[in-house]
């Protein structure tokens, strides 16, 4: 029988943070795959857990992935640990998931810490719906692509971010998003742990006087819906009608759907929109 790949969430910050359960698991498995082992160890000493540890990190995610598959088809009950928090969320865990998963083996999750669920829950902002966009593409092109999707999300984004980008980032939110309310939340956890409630402009005009120290996490309000229906009105009235009607066909509305909307918008009958979109 195969054994059991087990996703073990650790703290991410303060070491007490750590279920009974896990520190079980992680003595009793076979194997602990980590991603940085100098920085797991000081957790595993802390807790005298003496498991052989194995290094598994983004640079080695697909041929490590598959060495640890063939020990787990052979038997082997494994552990995946992260740097800080739940394993396969915004780091190389995902990769192994889906071997493991495509090899018939059991992923079994050890429930914890998680600093995106951690930081929205005290930013007093929106909790009901969230997007989670971990740390956005270094690459220029990607990273504006994201952003351009960013601009019209009602969501709560949460966004992990590195001080010394943080500052960049900032600009990038603001030049996409507009002066956005959001929360700065660093240190999860730790002695230094702040909870900043404020906009993007006062944001950026705060870090240009205070260096970026630790590691963020930003929780962004949403688009409102009376935001985006008050820029769609504005942006039909500089269409025609028949732009306008296709519009609403763009948006996957059927044609006798996408009238009535046209009509509705315009205060128009929609005889009055059928003659201007009807095929002649």
């Amino acid at each position: 029988m195969s054994g059991i790949l087990y996703l073990v969430a650790t703290p991410i910050g303060n070491l007490e943070d750590i279920s009974f359960r896990a520190i079980r698991i992680l003595k009793e498995v076979d194997l602990i795959a980590a991603e940085d082992t100098r920085n797991s160890i000081k957790l595993l000493n802390h807790y005298e857990i003496k498991t052989s540890m194995t290094s598994y990190h983004e640079f080695n995610k697909y041929d490590k992935a598959h060495e640890l598959v063939d020990k787990l088809l052979q038997g082997m009950n494994i552990a995946l640990i992260t740097d800080a928090g739940t394993p396969g969320i915004s780091d190389p865990g995902e990769e192994l998931v889906k071997q493991a998963l495509n090899s018939g083996i059991t992923v079994s999750p050890v429930p914890g810490a998680c600093a995106a669920v951690n930081a929205l829950i005290i930013s007093g902002q929106n909790t009901r719906r969230f997007a989670f966009e971990a740390f956005l593409p270094g690459k220029k092109k990607e990273r504006e692509e994201i952003l351009q999707t960013l601009e019209n999300e009602t969501r709560t984004i949460i966004i992990y971010e590195a001080p010394h980008h943080l500052k960049e980032l900032l600009d990038d939110l603001l030049k996409h998003l507009g002066n956005r309310n959001l929360t700065i939340v660093k240190e999860i956890t730790k002695k230094h742990e702040t909870v900043f409630k404020t906009n993007l402009e006062e944001a950026i005009a705060f870090y240009k006087e205070e260096e970026p120290r630790g590691e963020y996490v930003l929780v962004i309000e949403g688009k409102t819906f009376e935001e985006l229906k008050k820029e769609a009105q504005l942006s039909w009235q500089e269409q025609s009608i028949k732009e306008h009607y296709e519009m609403y066909l763009k948006e996957g509305l059927e044609s006798k759907e996408a009238m009535s909307k046209v009509a509705k918008d315009r205060g128009i009958s929609k005889r009055d929109v059928y003659k201007e979109v009807a095929v002649k």
